[in-house]
C-alpha cells in the first residue's frame, strides 16, 4: 500500500475528503518523525512501537573496492509489532 493508497482509505473509512485525510495522516508521521528524531519512543497500543537503536561501529566490506572498511556508528528508527496486530496478520 502507497502513501496515496493509505489516504485514500483512511479517507473512506472515517467518510471523510482526501485532502483531509491527507491532512491527518501527514501530521501522523509528521509526529512520530519529530519524537524519534528528539530521543523519544512512540508506543500505540495494540499497534506497536516505534523507537531509535543505537548501531555500534563495524568492520564491512566495500563491494567495489574489495576492501575492509569501517562502517560509523548510527542511530536507526525501529518498529516493533504489538501483539494485537501479530495476532492480525496470523489470522
Amino acid at each position: 500500500m502507497t502513501k496515496t493508497e493509505l489516504i485514500s482509505a483512511v479517507a473512506e473509512k472515517t467518510d471523510s475528503t482526501k485532502k483531509n485525510a491527507e491532512t491527518a495522516v501527514n501530521a501522523i508521521i509528521s509526529t512520530i518523525t519529530d519524537a524519534l528524531a528528539s530521543g523519544e519512543k512512540v508506543s500505540i497500543v495494540g499497534f506497536g512501537t516505534f523507537e531509535v537503536r543505537d548501531r555500534k561501529e563495524k568492520q564491512v566490506l566495500n563491494p567495489q573496492t574489495k576492501k575492509m572498511m569501517t562502517a560509523p556508528a548510527s542511530k536507526a528508527p525501529a518498529f516493533k509489532a504489538g501483539q494485537a496486530l501479530k495476532n492480525a496478520v496470523n489470522k
